[in-house]
């Protein structure tokens, strides 16, 4: 308040006097008025004031309106007048600011006022309750005064409405309003709540906001939509840029799909508005927030793999090769796609296949490096050209191959059709522009970062330089370049790509020491006294002659590492060398190039460092002063710990190996293992149906025995003999075949154990030859188990095979007592003559009892070959013999049938006949009666039918 009181001290008191009277007048009104329409009009009276007054109304009226919010809530309209009015006591109109200092004293009045009004929280939670309300006069006002609130002091704003119950979930309410300035306005409130919090931007996030503004975003049209969508996306950016909480979220729910149509822009040459350019701006900008670097690499790879697969890499590289796209749109681009590659081996081989779409097709990869080695293309432009070729080697040793392939002599194209990537990054090397230089030999050492074999076969590139002179290696030449002093740009980066190919390459720095020259040069740079410009040169020979130190395999005996470090101790100084060294990292772009990978300069002047190549410098810079002050007793222990650790290592990769070829052998077996159990299991499950099928037939055969013994007692001995004599070779014709096949698969289950056998003598070698350390002693002793496994598996197969041939033997002990019997009987049949007549009959009768016993046969054989089918063989046959079963029953039910109507007949045959005796009866009774003589066999028969009606009747009467 005392801040408020200097403001109106210093300002005129001559026609403020009478406006201040008037708005104490009105705050009066607001305050003693009883009747709503006095206090409605002195509100609306003070908003009309409250832009040209805003001090004199702040001081007097801020209490008022905030008592008319409290007690007036039925009343939209004078609710509407007082946000108006506080809002335009705290907001900072920038349109009718024109001078710096009215503007700083407009800025410093809407934070005094946002402090006095945020200094009773109930404040804002009381705005917060009004934002509810539907009224389009409450709600918009309150919306504004809110974000206004947010602008001033936004962490002390954002920390009232966290705490507030449901003061996020009411906002986001706002994005559902089908009113568009509210919603409008209601993500630019969002925008400035989740500035800075993380704890505000997940609870947003989780009310659902990815799924309302992407919704915005396509109901304005995407990229070709207003100044709506470049605030949507914004705050987007603001929810995901640094939380990986709701990075996760967005690619868990699927967003990363919804993404794919912002990038569909054709190939129009016309319509690139400048809102267009900002929404696809935002957008690639979105994109690259999660596949940052500095996220968490999880997190990275999974939204890389998310981008490839619904397509979103792709319609990034169609924009890249596309026609007509603007100039900072294609930077971005191209910074887009280097992010989503790098580091994913899946994309970047993608990236590999993209083609221009030229004639004929070239290589994505040529094209940009084409305009990276062209000095006319911008800067920027550059610079995100060499980023996406660093992000396309990036952990990515098969492109590093393909690139320094291109280099080879067998891969050059003879016919010089086509340019190589191999061939663009040397004419950028040697060229006269000192940016190109760089830029190449950076792209060259991304190539051989972390890849020995690569290292070692760039030193096989042979360079044809003048007619008639030998060709020169890439090694030479770029010594020779760095020799003859040109500018320090080139010299830097020739520097960092010698460093970068001779660290972890012993074969290197002997090629590089090979030449007599290269020594005398680097001493000579490093010992001279230069200016500040040239000390970073001097760091880096330092640095380039301590890695030929460290990494010397002492096979050149003139430039041993004991002669190297004398050579410095007498030519430089090692204290000198050592200062000279630590130039590198005191250089002040050396720390801001090893913040971030992405190489971004102000200009080409400031594009010294690489960000690889300053890790490589912070792990070299000690290990290379400590071999600098090492004696050579040191360094001899040094190399004789070296050896016992290389032979150390050899051990351990020679055992690694034996492991490795043991794990192979023990999921050979294992596999194995799993198939005998297979086939243990199948052979158990052949061996349970054949049992079950043996005992059916066991049942048929008693049944058939049973069947044939009821009818030879119902028939003579002979007809006994004759039914025997036809179904007995039937049968056992029946039973050898049965035989026959069991001791098949007897053979069979013994040729599987011999295989079974073989397979564990197999083991038992494997399991000898195999106890070489301690590992290889436990997986020996994993193979007895499972050997003894299999043993148990065997024991249990053979066991079953000997009940099978215990079965097979009685089955053949009852062949032999039924072939004892048919002959018997046969005997019995050929005593017993008979007339031909009856013996074609009977022979007859035997021929269709065979036939009929033949087909039975049929059906049996039928079923035992079935054994090794599939169960539904074995339904349809059990759905057979259920048909022959029912057909049996229909016609025993015939039978049965036909023997009631039989009965019947003769029951009714009976009663005929007894009526037919009554009527004779009683006509001899009349011919009595008239005298007629009747003579006495007539007599004896009434009185016999006469005797036998007594008798009926007394059975009658006994039954009754």
């Amino acid at each position: 308040m005392n801040f408020l009181r200097g403001v109106m001290g210093g300002q005129s008191a001559g026609p403020q006097h009478t406006e201040a009277e008037t708005i104490q007048k009105l705050c009066d009104r607001v305050a003693s008025s009883t009747l709503l329409d006095d206090r409605r009009n002195a509100v609306r009276a003070l908003k009309s004031l409250s832009k040209k007054y805003r001090l004199e109304v702040g001081i007097q009226a801020m209490e008022h309106l905030i008592h008319v919010l409290q007690t007036d809530r039925s009343d939209s309209e004078i609710i509407g007048y007082a946000l108006d009015t506080l809002y335009n006591i705290i907001a900072n109109d920038e349109e009718e600011e024109v001078e710096e200092n009215s503007t700083r004293q407009s800025e410093d009045l809407g934070s005094q006022f946002t402090e006095i009004f945020i200094k009773q929280q109930e404040n804002v939670t009381l705005l917060l309750s009004l934002l509810e309300e539907f009224d389009f006069h409450v709600r918009w006002p309150g919306v504004k005064l809110l974000t206004s609130l947010l602008k001033q002091l936004g962490p002390q704003v954002q920390q009232i409405i966290l705490v507030s119950p449901m003061g996020v979930s009411r906002l986001m309410d706002l994005l559902a309003d089908s009113r568009e300035v509210i919603r409008n306005d209601g993500v630019l409130l969002l925008q400035a709540l989740t500035r800075s919090n993380g704890a505000i931007q997940k609870i947003v996030a989780f009310e659902n906001a990815f799924e309302r503004l992407l919704d915005i975003i396509t109901e304005e049209g995407n990229s070709d939509g207003g100044i709506v969508v470049e605030d949507c996306l914004l705050l987007l950016q603001n929810l995901l840029k640094n939380n990986n909480s709701n990075q996760n979220f967005f690619k868990e729910g699927s967003y990363i799909q919804r993404m794919k149509p912002w990038f569909e822009v054709g190939d129009e040459n016309s319509g690139w508005s400048a809102q267009k350019v900002t929404n696809l701006h935002l957008m690639l900008q979105l994109v690259r927030v999660l596949v940052s670097p500095t996220n968490p690499p999880g997190a990275t790879s999974s939204c890389q793999k998310a981008m490839f697969q619904c397509g979103l890499l792709q319609q990034l590289c169609t924009i890249l090769m596309a026609t007509g796209v603007p100039a900072d749109i294609l930077t971005e681009t191209i910074n887009t796609v280097s992010e989503v590659i790098r580091g994913c081996q899946v994309n970047q081989d993608y990236f590999a296949s993209v083609n221009a779409p030229s004639n004929p097709p070239r290589p994505a990869i040529v094209v940009l490096l084409m305009s990276m080695v062209n000095e006319r293309q911008p800067f920027v432009l550059r610079c995100a050209v060499l980023y996406c070729f660093q992000c396309f080697l990036y952990k990515n040793q098969k492109g590093q191959g393909e690139i320094v392939s291109t280099l080879l002599p067998s891969t050059i194209d003879a016919t010089g059709n086509s340019v190589s990537a191999g061939q663009l990054l040397c004419g950028g090397l040697f060229s006269t522009d000192s940016l190109s230089n760089w830029c190449a030999s950076v792209a060259l050492a991304h190539a051989l970062q972390e890849n020995a074999i690569q290292k070692e076969q760039l030193l096989r590139v042979q360079l044809a330089t003048n007619i008639g002179n030998p060709p020169v290696s890439l090694l030479q030449q770029c010594t020779n370049i760095l020799s003859q002093g040109s500018k320090i740009q080139t010299r830097v980066g020739l520097l960092m790509l010698l460093c970068t190919w001779l660290s972890n390459c012993p074969i290197a720095v002997t090629h590089f020491l090979h030449n007599s020259a290269n020594v005398p040069f680097l001493t000579g740079q490093i010992a001279e006294n230069l200016g500040e410009e040239e000390q970073l040169v001097q760091g880096l020979c330092a640095l380039l002659l301590g890695i030929s130190i460290y990494f010397n395999d002492n096979s050149l005996e003139s430039y041993m590492k004991e002669k190297l470090k004398q050579l410095i101790e007498k030519r430089i100084g090692k204290e000198n060398f050592i200062e000279k060294l630590g130039f590198i990292s005191k250089h002040e772009l050396y720390s801001r190039a090893s913040q971030k990978p992405q190489p971004n300069f102000p200009s080409p002047e400031y594009m010294i460092f690489d960000h690889e190549f300053t890790k490589l410098v912070k792990e070299l810079e000690g290990v290379i002063t400590k071999a600098i002050y090492k004696s050579s007793e040191e360094d001899q222990k040094e190399e004789e710990v070296k050896k016992t650790l290389e032979q150390h290592d050899s051990i351990v990769t020679h055992y690694k190996n034996m492991i490795r070829e043991q794990d192979l052998q023990l999921e050979e077996l294992k596999q194995q293992v799993s198939t005998l159990k297979c086939q243990n299991e199948q052979l158990q499950t052949a061996v349970t149906q054949q049992a079950a099928q043996i005992q059916q037939h066991k049942d048929q055969y008693n049944l058939l025995k049973v069947q044939l013994g009821k009818e030879n007692q119902h028939q003579g001995p002979y007809n006994e003999g004759a039914q025997m004599n036809g179904i007995q070779p039937e049968e056992i014709s029946r039973l050898r075949e049965e035989i026959e096949e069991l001791k098949s698969n007897q053979e069979l289950l013994h040729s599987q154990l011999a295989d079974k056998d073989s397979l564990i003598e197999s083991l038992k070698s494997s399991q000898t030859s195999s106890d070489m350390n301690e590992q290889s002693t436990v997986a020996a002793a994993r193979e007895s188990e499972q050997v003894a496994e299999l043993k148990q598996e065997l024991a249990a197969l053979k066991s079953e095979l000997n009940s099978q041939s215990i079965e097979i033997n009685r089955l053949q002990t009852e062949k032999h007592e039924l072939l004892q019997k048919t002959e018997a009987y046969a005997k019995s049949v050929s005593v017993q003559g008979e007339s031909e007549t009856l013996v074609a009959a009977k022979t007859t009768d035997i021929e269709g009892r065979l036939s009929a016993l033949l087909q039975e046969t049929k059906e049996l054989k039928n079923e035992v070959k079935a054994l090794s089918e599939e169960r539904t063989v074995i339904k349809e046959q059990l759905d057979s013999a259920n048909s022959t079963i029912a057909i049996l029953q229909n016609q025993k039910k015939n039978l049965e049938l036909e023997i009631t109507d039989s009965k019947k007949e003769q029951d009714d045959l009976l009663v005929l006949l007894a009526d037919q005796d009554q009527k004779i009866l009683s006509l001899k009774n009349k011919l009595k009666d008239l005298g007629h003589p009747i003579e006495e066999e007539d007599e004896l028969e009434s009185g016999d039918q006469e005797d036998e009606d007594d008798e009926n009747e007394d059975g009658c009467k006994d039954q009754d």
